[in-house]
């Protein structure tokens, strides 16, 4: 009973780690609440999403031309509870209008979350920090230079190397006994074998995020408003051959309607960088999207774009709590082993994150509260509810908070899911199914990542912190027996890998796709059909990159932005000439 509370609470955290936080609050000049905004403004680019693409693209972009950010959440800066370590699991269990995080339950049922917050999706990971390998860069037709520089660019503010203590070397070194080789030491680079990856945490333990790169922008040539939800994105179309973006109808926190115009130059554009979930969507209530869908929900065709939502994916993570007879150190996400199979082996271990039990009844990062495994649906979470669940916590013996996680997520995915609108409120999640294991090959390299988990455990370099009298199939059992999501349970699943793989699936947040290169935007990002108009985020991933997209999400923001600056100044050039 012990562990079984233990893992459910601490699955969730281990891997969500929390929200945005940074020691020092900027002071933006050119950040406001909406609220503030005037009902009628005009700017040459519009982008929608200030998160991980929408920072550092807005930041470059605003060095010539002006830009207008609009961000539905709020400012990551100045709140204890996102800021600081201690503070996780009060961030993490707020599910009120205002939390940085939005939660939603795929059909898949696989609990899930999405940002509602400046900086976006960099402030609700575990902070790790890897580029994307050079044959991704090559297949997707990226220039190397750029990419090199933009990656740069991004990690002289948020990118730092990780302290590296007992439980994370004991897994590092179990991994190189388990064949995951060579060791290459700490690097930011994607390659075969096993490394310590770069963290957004620096040594004082602050969060730094895409929010951060702000702080890159032309104050004057950029305005940032806080909590403005996108209604849908305004066309052109009478007279025109295609339909042509030319601005967006936005609302503030009281509900007042306001719009925004794209300044008449032919090469200015509004840009959607509001993530998977948020893009996809975005373009489905503006009239761009399956039109029998779209009709569906009464809203009027700009363009029928039938794979607007098509091949979303979501990377299946599984994992395995090991409960340790020692002390060990609170660590986020820091060794990653590289397999030559198509699976990533990472861990996460820690004590009691919450601080004294006694004096602090919310059990932060161990809170009832925090949901991602909870067995209690969300609608049925009433107070005497979680009460129950804060009691049976209080009869836990320290020793079922020692221990950690390893865990395995599958490169790709190959299989594929959709998105569909449930309703056309821009806050409200839409339906989205990620299909997990539905081809072969997908299950088959969860199999053989957990193998090497289990060859890590019984490794001699892991001994120190694991029990003896704990098997491989009891820690399995006892791991499966958590309600880590909400798909049925079979019985003894240790006795088959697949089962567990697919009884014990969980999410890793990176999901993607919905607006795929190819499919919805060409391969400069533009929306096939359609002017004045691309989608720059995760959304546009065939395939995740990397052991963590974070980094080449906040690269591809950048990335573009000098595109489209290059493009635009050579096209200016030619006019004059």
């Amino acid at each position: 009973m012990e562990f079984n509370l233990i893992i459910a609470a601490l699955l969730g955290i281990f891997l969500f780690h929390g929200f945005c936080s940074s020691e020092k609050a900027p002071n933006y000049s050119f950040m406001r609440q909406a609220t503030t905004a005037p009902a009628i403004s005009h700017y040459d680019y519009i982008i929608i999403g200030g998160g991980t693409a929408g920072c550092p693209l807005a930041a470059t972009l605003s060095q010539n031309y002006s830009v207008l950010l609009l961000e539905r959440g709020g400012s990551p800066y100045g709140n204890p509870n996102i800021t600081y370590l201690s503070a996780f699991g009060s961030a993490l269990s707020d599910v009120s209008p205002k939390s940085p995080s939005q939660r939603f339950i795929s059909e898949d049922g696989v609990i899930n979350a999405r940002a509602r917050v400046l900086g976006g999706a960099s402030c609700l990971n575990a902070g790790f920090y890897s580029r994307a390998g050079t044959k991704y860069v090559s297949s997707v037709g990226w220039d190397g230079k750029l990419v090199n520089e933009s990656y740069v660019w991004v990690e002289n503010k948020v990118a730092f190397q990780p302290p590296v203590k007992q439980w994370q070397s004991a897994v590092r070194d179990g991994l190189v006994d388990s064949g995951v080789v060579p060791y290459n030491g700490f690097t930011y680079d994607h390659i075969n074998g096993t490394k310590i990856g770069g963290t957004i945490f620096d040594a004082a333990g602050q969060r730094h995020t895409a929010a951060d790169l702000l702080e890159y922008a032309n104050p004057s040539g950029i305005t940032l408003l806080l909590h403005a939800t996108v209604h849908k994105i305004l066309f052109k179309i009478r007279g025109l051959s295609r339909p042509k973006a030319h601005g967006v109808i936005f609302r503030d926190a009281l509900g007042k309607k306001h719009k925004a115009y794209l300044r008449r130059r032919e090469m200015n554009e509004v840009i959607v960088s509001s993530g998977a979930l948020g893009s996809p969507q975005m373009l489905m209530l503006s009239g761009v999207g399956p039109s029998e869908h779209l009709k569906a929900h009464n809203i009027t065709v700009v363009l029928d774009q039938p794979n607007v939502g098509q091949r979303m994916m979501d990377n299946p993570m599984n994992a395995i709590f090991v409960p340790s007879p020692v002390p060990v150190e609170v660590s986020l996400i820091q060794v990653v082993g590289i397999t030559s199979f198509g699976s990533y082996i990472e861990a996460a271990s820690g004590e009691n994150f919450s601080g004294s039990r006694s004096s602090r009844r919310d059990y932060g990062m161990f809170s009832p509260k925090i949901g991602q495994l909870s067995t209690v649906p969300p609608k049925h979470r009433t107070p005497e509810a979680l009460e129950k669940a804060i009691n049976s916590m209080s009869a836990l013996d320290e020793a079922a908070f020692r221990g950690g996680f390893i865990l395995e997520k599958i490169m790709g995915p190959i299989s594929t899911g959709y998105l569909e609108l449930r309703t056309r409120n821009p806050n409200d999640n839409p339906s989205v199914t990620f299909n997990y294991f539905k081809e072969p090959e997908d299950l088959q390299r969860c199999v053989n990542g957990l193998k090497v988990i289990e060859n890590i455990i019984e490794s001699k370099s892991f001994s120190e912190f694991r029990y003896d009298t704990l098997s491989l199939p009891a820690l399995l059992n006892l791991t499966a027996s958590a309600p880590v999501n909400l798909l049925p349970k079979h019985d003894n699943i240790s006795v088959s890998l697949e089962q567990y793989c697919k009884d014990t699936v969980m999410t890793i947040w990176h999901y993607h796709g919905g607006c795929q290169v190819g499919n919805v935007v060409d391969k400069d990002y533009k929306v096939i059909g359609v002017d004045n108009l691309r989608v720059i985020d995760g959304s546009t991933f065939n395939y995740s990159p990397g052991t963590n997209p974070q980094a080449t999400v906040m690269m591809l923001g950048r990335y573009m932005g000098v595109r489209i600056l290059n493009e635009r100044l050579a096209k200016e050039e030619s006019q004059i000439n």
